[in-house]
This record gives structure tokens, sequence and C-alpha cells, in this order.
């Protein structure tokens, strides 16, 4: 049976370990409770490579996990793969063996699936405490709504970052010698399907928010980037023009109505 040869080319330390374990932790509690996003792989890629000592390699494994899980967003009960677990978990393969996002994918997905199912069964045994926060709502007890919110997001810090430092110090310089025992059709097979993430992300985004208004500004964007063969910043900053203009003419109108209607009544 042929197999993949995986070398660790970056030997995690224990202060490396627990870097990134704190972060996994502060991300986890972003996630779910600050949201300033940064728990997305795009702003967690790059931390991890610099407190891995490879910023370049973390800021392309970021981007290329963000592309991943840009449109995998929870959907009723559909939880998708935990994006914190498998952006940070990625990229410290990445850095640590020198492969590519999509190989590391391989070992990325199995951990955030597991990650998101201790997340969901977490979520499960904390929901008999929201009677508890009820009766602190019904009497005015802001302090003990504020505990168990602690409570919480403490509970999610300590989870994130445990499971973050095993998995990173214990498991990052084993996870090359584990994968190199699986066959190579299955690895390649698997960055094959990592490829194809992207495309399944833009094509889950455009489900969710494409209208009708908005064909035309889509298509403006892929004669730019396919036929005209413009950079991506130029496009970007081409996006923000017609965001701009759309903006202020959306603020102009909505300030000419209320003038249309004193005109209307005579005042």
């Amino acid at each position: 049976m042929e197999t993949t040869a995986m070398e660790v080319i970056h030997q995690v330390t224990l202060a490396q370990a627990l870097m990134v374990a704190i972060f996994a932790g502060i991300a986890g509690i972003d996630l779910f409770n600050v949201l300033t996003h940064i728990h997305r792989p795009i702003i967690a890629g790059p931390i991890v490579g610099i407190l891995m000592g490879n910023p370049e390699a973390g800021l392309v494994a970021g981007a290329s996990f963000e592309l991943m899980w840009m449109g995998l967003v929870p959907l009723a009960g559909a939880q998708p793969p935990n994006v914190v677990m498998g952006g940070i978990i990625g990229t410290a393969f990445v850095i640590a063996t020198g492969k590519s996002a999509q190989e590391a994918i391989a070992v990325a997905i199995p951990f955030a699936i597991f990650v998101q199912v201790c997340i969901t069964f977490l979520f499960t045994a904390f929901s008999p405490l929201m009677k508890k926060a009820d009766h602190y709502a019904d009497t005015l007890n802001y302090g003990g709504i504020a505990k168990l919110n602690y409570l919480g997001m403490t509970i999610l810090f300590l989870f994130y970052s445990i499971v973050t430092f095993l998995v990173v110090w214990l498991g990052a310089a084993q996870a090359a010698k584990y994968v190199a025992f699986v066959p190579k059709w299955i690895t390649e097979g698997l960055g094959m399907a990592g490829g194809l993430m992207p495309a399944i992300g833009f094509g889950i985004l455009l489900n969710i928010m494409l209208r009708k208004e908005y064909v035309a500004y889509y298509i403006l964007g892929f004669v730019l980037a396919a036929y005209l063969e413009q950079p991506l910043l130029a496009i970007a900053l081409i996006g923000v023009v017609f965001a701009l203009i759309e903006y202020f003419l959306r603020d102009n109108i909505a300030q000419q109505k209320p003038a249309q209607t004193q005109e209307e009544e005579g005042i």
C-alpha cells in the first residue's frame, strides 16, 4: 500500500502550544459571546502563525481556510464543522509539517467536527440553567445573570484551550506520523475535496445573499477577474466605490422623503 510521507519541519515548543491554546480559548468565546470575528480563519491564521514563528504560512493557511468556511453557516439544527478549531488546528498543522491547507484539511476537519459535537453537548447540558437565568431576570438580579454568562464563557475558554493544547502540543508532532500511514489515494482525494471547498463555500454564500439587484455587480466582478484579469485589490476597490455610491444614493433618497412629505402637507 502506497503512503505519503509527512515530515515535521517545525517542532512546536511548550510555550507556543500554551499561547496557541490561550488564543483558541479567546477565539472560542468570541465565536459565541463577543463576535469581533477574531475567530475567523483569516484573522486566527496569521495570529497562530505569529505565535508559532511563521506568520507568512499562517496568513496563507488562514486565507485558504477562510475560503473553505466562508459559506458554512449554522442553519436551524444543521451545524457545520467548528470554524475555530478547524482554522487554528489546520494552521498549526500547516506550519508544523510545511504542507498546504488543502492537505491539512484531512487533519483539521475531523477535529472541527469532533469539537462541534462537543459544543452541542455542552450547550445541551447548560440549557437547564436557562430557568435560573429567567428567575434572575424576573427578580432583577443582574449579578446572577452576569455570573451565569461568565460561567458559560469560562467553560468555553477551558474547553477550547485544553483541546487545542492537547492537539498542538501532543498531536501536531504526531499528526504527521499518523497521516503517513494513510494511503496516498485518500490524502490526494481529501486534497482535491479541500480544493473544491472554496467553490462550495462561495456557492452557499451566494445562495444565501444573492438577490436580483446584485446580479449586475456579480457579472461585473466576473468580467473584471476572468476577462480583464484585474488584480483582486482593484476589483475590491471597485466594489467599495459601488458600495459608497449605493449608500449615498439611498441616504439622499431617505432625506428627500421627509421634505416631500412636508411640502405635500403644506408645512
